[in-house]
């Protein structure tokens, strides 16, 4: 059972930086994909910032310029930094990682961490 746990939520003032955290249980190799998406009450979840396998980045038209997503395999974490925070940026986060298990998808995704931005 591939476990994801995020850290590094909180409240940030409206142009404020925070860097998100999403430890794996195991090795990142054994993903094809992972990313960050976030979500609001009432609202689909919405692709942040994802990280192919062979390092190729997505972000979301909304956060590009402000947003970087990286990764760590040495401590299998995967980072999303978040510069230039915006009111609208307010939601819970959630890491993602999607993986190949006899030829199917398996979808992981952590509990989410909450991100609020405010003065």
């Amino acid at each position: 059972q591939v476990q994801l746990a995020e850290s590094g939520g909180g409240l940030v003032q409206p142009g404020g930086s925070l860097r998100l955290s999403c430890a794996a249980s195991t090795r990142l190799f054994i993903f094809e994909i992972m990313g960050w998406y976030r979500q609001v009450p009432g609202k689909e979840r919405e692709l942040v910032a994802t990280i192919t396998s062979d390092s190729i980045i997505e972000y979301g038209d909304s956060v590009k310029g402000r947003f970087a997503i990286s990764t760590d395999v040495a401590t299998n974490t995967i980072y999303l930094q978040m510069n230039n925070l915006k009111d609208e940026d307010t939601a819970a986060y959630y890491c993602h990682g999607a993986r190949l298990r006899y030829g199917e998808k398996v979808d992981s995704w952590g509990q989410g961490t909450q991100v609020t931005v405010s003065s």
